[in-house]
């Protein structure tokens, strides 16, 4: 699994500066070595197909919104994309700076990389500064949407079985995207795209999004999205490509958004879902979820039945737990690994902190559950100052919720004084901004373009273009595995080969 998470940048008193150009200019200033370590791995687009559609057809290009021919980006001179010694990828997404968190095999994992991302772009817009006229200060947000009608992705991908029907997987899916927004939504001041309604809601991102299933992300939005490009061996893998989550900077949150996702993923995989929860209009419910944090709106499902989102997600939570129990032969809060077995756990504190506060009783779910953590605090200002909904200080107050320079963001300062739990540390988000996670292709990737800085030409997700420095044609080193090329398999061998060409040569021969 991992995360995509596009940034939100501006630069107080130039409203109209180019964001492109702007945010290309923050990528190149930080890959050319302005926090201390210079960058060259550029990023390889070969075998990139975002096109492909997981129904069974490849759109035409002739057909396509230019926002969905992202392999078209390698050609632009204001975009830069580089590959970092941590694995990840630090590039310029139509308008904006995005970081692509490494592989992982646990959502304790994604949340601590993905927390790398933010140190990496605060970085970024720091010594990107510099290069702006007066020098005034970028400002970044790791939020999903300006309040004014735009909105940007925060995007997950979940490695699957190719063997699982895709038509399984939007038809049992569906329905837990719509709830999910209850444990990982990251409120948002505001009702409509545009804002055009005061109000506060669950999800910064559900009133943007349009449709059940299709191809598009960044217009016509589905919540599930059926884009076919698996960064893997297409014969045994699937990357399902989530769109429709929020930014989190609660860690409970966002290893709930990981976790519970993928845990969901497995039973459908399984074939052991046993309630049919399809809804009838999915969009439409999504929106009803979202605006209304009072948690008791009902929406149809097509068997009849109105349930809560609470209640949708208490029926995958008792279908997670019996697929496990299956699999295990037991109590899987017994016999499950670790991770999964802390992930069960909070997800059921989450919901019986959440089903406590619709009661309206005494509840802490404001310490983990990141959109009622915003709330309680916009509330905390409503009440002091007599505010109404349609107050721009509101807007301002969720925009700071999520600034991106250190000191300044309003949910890290809320974590910093212990009210909002944190379940990472400053050491481990510290390394993980050097180094990859040790347990996916990523080891190898990260670890090449850190050891190696002068050879590695490009890399990919499934692939590392090496120079072989003997004047030859450069040398494609293959990882579409994405569970080989780990610390356990490939440690030894580069510790072996101080430079890339003693590495080549001992892969050449069978090593």
């Amino acid at each position: 699994m991992g995360l995509e998470t596009e940034y939100g940048i501006a630069v107080p008193g130039h409203p109209l500066l180019d964001p492109v150009v702007l945010s290309g200019r923050v990528v190149q200033k930080y890959a050319a070595g302005g926090h201390g370590r210079t960058h060259r791995t550029r990023w390889d687009y070969a075998g990139e197909s975002p096109l492909d559609d997981a129904r069974g057809f490849t759109l035409s290009r002739a057909l396509a919104h230019e926002s969905q021919l992202t392999d078209e980006w390698a050609d632009d001179p204001r975009v830069a994309n580089v590959v970092l010694g941590n694995g990840a990828r630090l590039y310029v997404d139509h308008a904006h700076p995005e970081y692509s968190s490494p592989e992982v095999t646990t959502p304790r994992q994604a949340v601590v990389w993905d927390r790398a991302g933010e140190v990496v772009v605060a970085e970024a817009a720091r010594v990107g500064s510099s290069d702006v006229a007066g020098e005034p200060p970028i400002d970044v947000y790791k939020n999903n949407t300006d309040g004014k009608g735009a909105s940007y992705g925060t995007h997950e991908n979940y490695l699957v079985a190719r063997a699982t029907p895709f038509e399984r997987i939007v038809e049992q899916l569906t329905p837990f995207f719509v709830a999910r927004q209850i444990l990982c939504g990251a409120g948002r001041v505001g009702i409509g795209q545009n804002s055009e309604q005061p109000g506060y809601q669950i999800s910064s991102r559900s009133d943007f999004f349009e449709a059940r299933v299709g191809l598009e992300t960044t217009f016509r939005r589905p919540i599930v999205n059926t884009r076919d490009e698996p960064h893997a061996h297409a014969s045994k893998y699937r990357r399902l490509h989530v769109i429709i989550g929020d930014a989190n900077h609660a860690d409970v949150a966002g290893l709930l958004k990981l976790g519970t996702t993928s845990l969901v993923l497995g039973l459908i995989e399984s074939g052991r879902m046993a309630d049919d929860l399809s809804l009838v209009d999915p969009v439409a419910a999504l929106r009803a979820i979202s605006h209304d944090p009072g948690l008791t709106t009902t929406v149809e499902l097509s068997d009849g039945r109105s349930l809560t989102g609470l209640q949708i997600l208490r029926r995958y939570e008792a279908m997670v737990h019996d697929h496990l129990r299956a699999e295990l032969g037991g109590d899987p809060l017994v016999l499950a690994d670790h991770d999964t077995i802390e992930v069960l756990t909070r997800w059921t504190e989450a919901l019986d902190a959440l089903e406590a506060l619709a009661r309206g009783e005494s509840s802490d779910a404001g310490r983990f559950v990141e959109w009622v953590a915003k709330r309680d605090l916009l509330e905390g200002y409503r009440a002091r100052d007599g505010l109404t909904w349609s107050d721009p200080r509101l807007t301002l107050i969720d925009l700071q919720w999520s600034h991106g320079t250190p000191g300044k963001g309003l949910a890290r300062r809320l974590e910093a004084r212990g009210r909002l739990e944190r379940l990472t540390t400053d050491e481990e988000v510290a390394h993980a901004v050097e180094h990859p996670p040790p347990t996916t292709r990523a080891w190898f990737r990260g670890e090449c373009v850190r050891r190696y800085p002068q050879s590695v030409v490009a890399a990919s997700w499934q692939s590392v273009l090496i120079d072989r420095a003997d004047g030859g044609p450069l040398q494609r080193v293959n990882t579409s595995e994405p569970l080989r090329g780990t610390e356990e398999l490939t440690a030894a061998l580069l510790d072996r080969h101080p430079d890339a060409p003693g590495l080549l040569a001992e892969l050449a021969g069978g090593g």
